[in-house]
């Protein structure tokens, strides 16, 4: 544009007033703040766009971090679920054959759900609760009326981790002893959060009430919801409250 301007000025002999010092000045500094301001758009344009796609990036590697912590984690549930049920087995072999034969047949069938569960992230609650009414019956082969499972009309909407409840319920009977005479109460209810509580009975040879199970399962939430389980003991309850997953 400026070469076309110069050809006219000569054409028309107007060069001495259109490209005097000061016209050739103000052209140019005009000139050069237009750059600038051009210029100023396209970087940022160009490093948003960047940043962008670092961003989405970063979402995707940290998904699939999450994820494999998350199968990681899963898959040391699974061994526990087996070798806390066998010992149960072993002691029903020495005090009951016909007993523990019947065990064997239910654990059997409540261990293909666990196989089929395994590789899931979250589980509707509808499946996990009647999955944990299963166990606490098969619970009650060895230990009959000394732990009570109390069990209210829930809304079952939602999904949670796969064997939360019968982990929570596992926790409570192996934690604290129960007999026909002061069974321990094991109550599941709803509000805001799913919550798992039970009467406090320490047994002597206990472990401690926060072990690897339970801490597998807080970060299973944590990682998949952002939000943590609440865990609450007074000096007669120990209650879970676990955050819902929306479906």
């Amino acid at each position: 544009m400026k070469t076309i301007g110069l050809l006219l000025a000569l054409v028309f002999d107007t060069f001495e007033r259109n490209f005097n010092q000061k016209t050739l000045l103000l052209s140019t500094f005009s000139e050069l703040m237009d750059a600038i301001i051009y210029g100023s758009f396209f970087l940022t344009y160009y490093y948003y766009q960047k940043n962008k796609t670092n961003q989405k990036q970063l979402i995707v590697y940290n998904q699939a971090l999450a994820e494999t912590k998350i199968d990681r984690l899963k898959a040391q549930l699974n061994p526990h679920f087996l070798f806390n049920n066998l010992n149960v087995l072993d002691q029903l072999i020495e005090e009951d054959q016909l007993q523990a034969s019947d065990f064997l047949n239910e654990f059997a069938e409540i261990y293909r759900y666990v196989l089929q569960v395994s590789d899931k992230k979250i589980i509707a609650l509808e499946e996990e609760y009647a999955f944990a009414k299963k166990y606490f019956n098969l619970m009650q082969y060895k230990y009959g009326t000394a732990y009570q499972l109390q069990t209210e009309t829930l809304d079952l909407s939602g999904s949670i981790v796969p064997l939360t409840l019968q982990l929570l319920v596992e926790n409570a009977i192996q934690h604290n002893l129960g007999t026909e005479t002061n069974p321990i109460r094991i109550k599941i209810n709803r509000d805001t959060k799913l919550t798992v509580s039970n009467t406090i009975v320490p047994k002597r040879n206990s472990k401690t009430l926060s072990g690897r199970a339970l801490q597998n399962l807080k970060e299973q939430y944590y990682l998949l919801t952002k939000d943590q389980i609440e865990i609450e003991k007074t000096a007669t309850t120990f209650s879970v409250s676990i955050p819902l997953i929306s479906n």
